[in-house]
């Protein structure tokens, strides 16, 4: 066990070979000064032997107990067990210093034919009962401290593949939402234009699913992506309402690097063309501007007469996007005469911190 380096780090937690040998070499010496004081009584020669004698009574027990813990590790793995551990460790630790202390004077008596067993309970074997402790509890700190880290992190984890899979959800939703409205405008225009306009709009239906089949796998795009599949949308929808449907866009340059939650903004453009009127005597205008950090779509309202069937997840789509990605939400905004959404412009630090969150 004290050779093979992958099971040290398993069943103490980190690497300990460095810390074992500085370790075993300085509470030798500190024991041979508490007890014998040898460099300071003794001859250099006559002293290495005194202390050679305080290292091998440190290598047994340093050796023993840290067995000991290695298997006391072994058998109580959960943090519940931790209470019963460390006890069953003290009295491992007592019972280890008084069987070193008395079988290393037993053998030292008979080598040197002298009484190396005088020595009081409290004078010798109570201090290297602490001094035990005391180091053992080094290693108990930096187990307990490891394993709580990679607990969290393994909590942390397990929290965002769950984000993650509601994510997946969520973009999974969207796209068959999407496709949903797009057969509607479709069925609309077979019944009102030619089969030539008809393979058009499917030709152009195709570039657009490319788009969302490329994006499909990210959580954040760009605003500048996100554009230009929204402009190719209502290119699409141009097809069917010629320029009874107008778009107004103000967004700066400087906003283009920002990053946005795919399919948000056609959503937001999709829900303003299905909800309201478009025709020649009463033309749609979309007004898309970027203000205070927030892409904001505003419409005047035109309610149709009659409601067109709707699976209601555009919106809510978006606010759990947002929600779970940034802690951020939509704002909405409805009076009488105008309709407006805006959804947050995010940083690309928000989409690193929560990959790091996600995969470290």
């Amino acid at each position: 066990m004290f050779v093979n380096r992958e099971k040290r780090i398993t069943y103490l937690g980190f690497n300990d070979f460095w810390f074992t040998v500085v370790g075993i070499i300085f509470l030798s010496f500190i024991t041979d000064y508490l007890f014998n004081r040898s460099f300071l009584r003794f001859p250099f020669g006559e002293a290495i032997v005194y202390w050679s004698i305080s290292l091998f009574f440190t290598i047994c027990n340093w050796l023993i107990i840290r067995n000991v813990i290695i298997l006391l590790r072994k058998q109580f793995t959960h943090f519940k067990d931790v209470g019963k551990r460390l006890i069953l460790l003290f009295l491992a630790i007592v019972a280890t210093v008084i069987l070193v202390d008395f079988t290393g004077n037993k053998i030292l008596s008979f080598i040197f034919n002298r009484d190396y067993g005088s020595q009081s309970f409290y004078r010798v074997r109570l201090p290297v009962i602490i001094i035990s402790t005391m180091t053992m509890a080094i290693y108990e700190a930096i187990y307990y401290y490891i394993r709580l880290k990679k607990t969290i992190i393994e909590e942390e984890q397990a929290k965002q593949a769950i984000v993650q899979a509601e994510l997946d959800a969520l973009k999974n939703q969207a796209q068959p939402h999407f496709l949903f409205n797009t057969l509607n405008t479709l069925r609309d225009i077979i019944e009102q234009n030619s089969k030539e306009d008809a393979v058009e709009f499917v030709d152009k239906l195709s570039n657009v699913y490319r788009f969302i089949l490329e994006s499909g796998n990210a959580n954040l795009i760009s605003l500048a992506q996100e554009l230009k599949f929204a402009k190719s949308y209502i290119h699409i929808q141009r097809e069917r309402f010629g320029k009874n449907l107008k778009m107004e866009w103000s967004i700066p340059d400087t906003n283009l690097d920002n990053m946005i939650v795919p399919m948000s903004l056609q959503l937001l453009l999709e829900n303003a063309i299905k909800h309201n009127v478009i025709s020649k005597a009463k033309p749609l205008t979309i007004y898309v501007k970027v203000e205070d950090s927030r892409l904001i779509v505003t419409n005047k309202k035109q309610p149709k007469s009659t409601k067109i069937p709707s699976t209601k997840v555009g919106l809510k789509n978006i606010e759990k996007r947002y929600h779970l990605i940034s802690g951020k939400s939509i704002k909405i905004k409805n009076d009488d005469n105008h309709f407006s959404i805006s959804i947050p412009l995010l940083r690309s630090s928000v989409l690193k911190n929560y990959d790091e969150r996600t995969y470290n």
